[in-house]
């Protein structure tokens, strides 16, 4: 394998290029549908990269069609497996890019929930604040999907850090209450 990587540098031949066009044409017309960026220039540098690779590793000078679809699955694979958002089912490269695995849906379902939260506050006269149990047993009521608790904590975390809110005491006594001219 070393002999390989020092001594053979595949170049890509008319129809190889050709293939590796579609490939990433391909990739890139999955989210078309919904607006979502399913392909970027990087996977296509990596399908470039995996095809040398792939026509290395046959110890061949060119890289031909049969390396770039070798190329193009393995990528098809490793989006799926990192890049499809368990709660819609759907590619969404967001997952990958903002390093905490949160997509397009993630962030509205937070965005929506932060939205009731802070509803809630406000319908309860707000600085007298709402138990936490309360919240999340309102949030469900008003969803038709369950509400993570983690997800939740998060959302009260932010608006913690960004001083909208305060949580005061522990556990089942918790109390989320709107800070004053916030």
């Amino acid at each position: 394998m070393e002999y390989a990587r020092t001594h053979i540098n595949p170049t890509i031949n008319g129809e190889a290029a050709n293939e590796l066009v579609a490939s990433y044409v391909s990739m890139r017309s999955l989210g078309i549908s919904d607006k979502r960026i399913t392909a970027t220039t990087r996977q296509l540098e990596s399908m470039i990269r995996l095809s040398e690779a792939h026509a290395r590793m046959r110890f061949s000078e060119f890289v031909e069609i049969e390396d770039v679809r070798e190329a193009g699955r393995l990528m098809r694979e490793a989006i799926k497996s990192s890049a499809m958002d368990p709660r819609t089912g759907k590619i969404d490269m967001g997952l990958l890019e903002d390093g905490g695995g949160m997509g397009v849906a993630g962030r509205k379902l937070r965005e929506d929930m932060r939205r009731e939260v802070l509803k809630l506050l406000e319908g309860s006269g707000g600085t007298r604040g709402i138990k936490w149990n309360e919240v999340v047993r309102s949030l469900g009521s008003q969803s038709s999907i369950r509400v993570d608790a983690a997800e939740f904590g998060e959302v009260v975390k932010e608006l913690e850090r960004e001083g909208i809110v305060i949580v005061v005491g522990e556990r089942e006594r918790r109390v989320i209450r709107r800070l004053e001219g916030a």
